[in-house]
Parts: C-alpha cells; sequence; structure tokens
C-alpha cells in the first residue's frame, strides 16, 4: 500500500525514478523501496558508490516519514556502511518511524541484499514537518 500523499510526491520525484528506484510500499510511517546498482553507480573500487546508497535511503526515509502527510523534510541524517555492493545487486531498503514527536520525527532505514541477507548499510534520519501557510 501506498499513501495518496507519497504517490504524489513520488510521482514529481525524477531523481528516484531516474536511479531506477521501485516504491512497493509507504504507509504508516514505513516504506520499502528496492534498485538494481548499475555500472554507472559503481566507484574506482568496483563497489557502489556512497552517494547512491545514501540516496536510496533517504528516498525509503522521506516515503515514510511523508506516509502520513503533512510535508516533511530532512533535518538531518547520516549513514554507517557496513558492507559493500557491486553491479547487479538488488538493493532493498526498508524505513521505519522510530518515533515521531510535534513536528519531527526520527527513522531508521536498514539497506539490504534481499538475495543473501547482507545489510549494506543503517541510516539514521531526522524529519521535520513543514507548518502550514
Amino acid at each position: 500500500m501506498i499513501s495518496a500523499a507519497v504517490r504524489r510526491m513520488w510521482d514529481d520525484d525524477a531523481a528516484s525514478r531516474k536511479l531506477g528506484m521501485e516504491l512497493h510500499e509507504a504507509v504508516d510511517g514505513r516504506a520499502r523501496l528496492t534498485m538494481t546498482v548499475t555500472e554507472d553507480m559503481v566507484n574506482g573500487h568496483g563497489m557502489c558508490h556512497g552517494g547512491y546508497l545514501f540516496l536510496l535511503a533517504d528516498s525509503a526515509f522521506a516515503c515514510a516519514c511523508n506516509s502520513p502527510g503533512p510535508v516533511a523534510v530532512a533535518a538531518a541524517a547520516d549513514i554507517v556502511f557496513v558492507a559493500s555492493a557491486m553491479t547487479g545487486d538488488v538493493l532493498e531498503a526498508i524505513a521505519t518511524e522510530r518515533v515521531a514527536f510535534g513536528r519531527s520525527g526520527v527513522y531508521d532505514v536498514t539497506l539490504g541484499r534481499p538475495r543473501d541477507g547482507q545489510v549494506i548499510a543503517e541510516f539514521r534520519g531526522r524529519s521535520r514537518t513543514l507548518r502550514r501557510e
């Protein structure tokens, strides 16, 4: 299931879609996205560039924190890289709301490789809902 708020946001998110990300779920503070690592995404060591991993996690975070509405944006985020991803790997990002309080929220995203269960990175994002004007 995908909330209407996320569907509208996703339809306008050219960056995520052009990288081949697929949105599978975004509802009730949760989201699940996948992306296949392409040859254009690897660094000089033949591994997926960390920026692409961050982007996948950030997109999952955005979908999770916007799933209940109103509009939420990132206030801060960090990532810990655990293992490498290579060309052809299908990656899955699962975002979960840890806590929401007032206009702020904290979300964890696990990036993994479903074929073998390997965790690739752990991401934590802090959100802030925008005030209605």
